[in-house]
This record gives C-alpha cells, structure tokens and sequence, in this order.
C-alpha cells in the first residue's frame, strides 16, 4: 500500500460557505489512507486547523484583490511551478478557476478539475467582467468538468455541459434528523417564546441571498402574525445594512441575527419553517440541509428543481409576487408537519454524504490510473 493520492483543492479561504462545506464534508469522509486533501487558498478560514489535524497541507499566495492581476497570475505561476508533485488539482473558484488551471497546465499538471458551484459571478460590473476573462481560459485548460447541478455546469461550461459529472452536494443525514429534545434545547438557548413560530435562513449576507426581499415578507408576516419570529444565521458584508432595515421597520424584537454558526445541524431543529428567496444557487448544500431536519422549505424559483428530495418540503415560488409568499408562509403556519423524514429520503437521492465521498474517491482513484 503506498502513500495516497494528494488532491490539490483552490479556493480562496476555508471558510463555512456552501463549497467549503461540502469539502469538509467529503475530507471527513474518503478514505484518507487512498486519497488525501491538500489546499492552495488566499485567506485564513475556519476549517484550517481542522484540515491540519487530518493531515492536509495549507498553502497561501495572496489574492488578486490584494497584488493585483500580474502579481496574481505571477504567484500562481511560481505556486505551480515549484509544486510539481501535484498531480491533480481541483479549481473550486468558479470562473477564477481559470487562471488557476492555465497557471496548473504551464507547469504541466496532468489532472485539471474546474468545479461550479453556482449560477452566476458575484460583484459589479468590473468584477464581472474580469471573472468573466478569467473563465475564458477554463474550456481550454480544464481536463474534467464538475458541478453540483445541471444549472451550474450550463453557467461555467457553456456549450460543454455535457461534459460535465454532476458531484451531488451530499451531508451527513444522520446528523441532520430532527431531534425535539435538541429542538428544545437550542430554542432555551436563543431565548425564543415557546410559542414562537420560527422562520430561519442559514447564509451569507450577500446580495446573491436576497435577505433585503426575505425582511420585506417577514415584517408582513409579522404584523399578521406577530407570533413568528425571524432568525437569521451567517454573516457576510451587507449584514449591517440589514440590521438597519430590521430596525427601520421596528422589528428588532422579532428578528435575531445569530452570525456564523459552527452548529447548523442543532439550529435547524429549533426553527419550523426554512426561507431562501436567492437570486441565483448552484445547489445549495443548506436546503439538503433543512430537509434533512424536516423543514418545510419555501425557496425561489430561481434555484434548480433539483434540490427537492421529493419529500413534499420544498416549495418554489417566483420573487415577483411578496403576497404570495407571506400567504404560504400563513398556510404553513396553520398546517402541522412531521418532521421526521423517511430514513432513506436522501441517501436514495444520493445526497447521503457517504455515498458522495465513495463516489470522489473512485473518481479520483480512476483519473489518476
């Protein structure tokens, strides 16, 4: 049995985002005696020491943002060029990857992996437009495609998605299953009524996860139910500006801004309802999440279809339309649901994270023959 396989993964930090998790999720998961996880990232991140502790490598080069294009694509070029033990590397920056994986073929790396996991760039019209030139290079330079949905690859891999494998966003679902004696337990914590109908969203404070429309419907909600309350996870840079909006509408009583949480899987049993009014996902691992505590889930119908594990919890309806969303919001409240799922609800979906990490670690096994 000789040493395992070392995968370079590429993101920019390490942090609880969509991605990032997932990448834990399969780290903890594969058989680290066959393949292990080395990372190349610009910023310090929350699972670092965790990724030290099972033996992963973390390297550092600064990012664009902070050298500049040239001194970016120098760092990467020098990253490659003395690290030429990696065989495999595996770009998860969207269309950043670009440049990642030119700077990776110039060295000559054999495995070229760009991954997408969402459905459009984030930033303004010059960030856009830069990422934009960066992706140019990845149909040229990538020698595998993957994405987490059929969305995702059409978005990063125009007129290749066929090409693409699709890497379900898979948790652990033991961990997720509703538990009332952990329900209890964290709403005791957050202070929240016994009474108290909880609305809940797990994500970044970015204007991808539209939080500005989610306080709109809630503060409706609200004066027809002021019973409910609104409990917001995450944080991110337009946190502030929807503390301000919270309070303008007088709601600070009603709506708890919780930050970074290391613990989801315990949150999502206190809430009874999961809102996610995004304007764009690739497939977020948090509404395999929320089904997987049984919540009801009311999300837009800007987000694939195929995040719906076909257990009747999830609900897409259009941003258009603020009144129809405050109405199902009062149908869920009047209706009562299980909130135990049948066992094997996603495994047979294949969003069972230990299905997803024996499916990486065959994939990985098999392209490095």
């Amino acid at each position: 049995m000789g040493n395992p396989i070392r995968i370079l993964h590429v993101v920019v930090n390490m942090n609880r985002g969509g991605a990032e998790t997932l990448l834990m999720n399969l780290y903890r998961n594969v058989d680290r005696t066959k393949v292990q996880f080395d990372f190349l990232t610009c910023k310090t991140g929350a699972f670092d020491a965790e990724i030290q502790e099972m033996g992963g490598t973390i390297h550092r080069i600064p990012y664009v943002s902070d050298i500049g294009h040239k001194g970016y694509i120098q760092a990467l070029d020098d990253f490659f060029a003395a690290h030429p033990n990696y065989k495999i590397v595996h770009a998860h920056m969207d269309k950043m990857s670009g440049f990642v994986l030119r700077a990776a073929k110039k060295a000559g790396t054999p495995i070229r992996i760009a991954h997408s996991h969402n459905t459009s760039s984030e930033g303004g019209i010059a960030a856009k437009a830069y990422k934009w030139f960066a992706g140019t290079f990845i149909r040229s330079c990538a020698t595998h495609f993957v994405a987490c949905s059929r969305k995702a690859a059409q978005w990063l891999f125009t007129n290749q998605e066929k090409k693409a494998l699709i890497l379900k966003n898979g948790i652990e679902s033991d961990k997720f299953a509703f538990s009332p004696l952990v329900r209890d337990q964290v709403r005791r914590e957050l202070k929240l009524p016994a009474d108290a109908y909880v609305v809940g969203h797990v994500g970044r404070f970015a204007q991808q996860k539209n939080h500005a429309f989610l306080i709109d419907i809630f503060a409706q909600l609200n004066r027809e139910k002021p019973e409910t309350l609104l409990v917001l996870a995450g944080d991110g840079p337009l946190r502030a500006l929807v503390e301000k909006r919270v309070k303008a509408l007088n709601l600070q009583d009603k709506v708890k801004f919780l930050g970074v949480r290391t613990d989801i899987t315990r949150l999502l049993q206190a809430f009874d309802m999961f809102a996610f009014p995004s304007l764009h996902e690739g497939l977020p691992v948090t509404l395999i999440e929320a089904q997987g505590a049984g919540l009801p889930c009311l999300i837009s119908d800007r987000i694939t279809q195929e995040v719906d594990m076909d257990i009747h919890l999830v609900e897409r309806l259009s941003l258009g339309d603020k009144k129809e969303w405050v109405d199902r919001m009062k149908q869920l409240i009047a209706g009562t649901f299980p909130r135990q799922i049948p066992a094997s609800s996603l495994s047979s979906k294949g969003y069972d994270i230990k299905s997803t990490a024996a499916w990486t670690e065959g994939f990985y096994l098999g392209i490095s023959g």
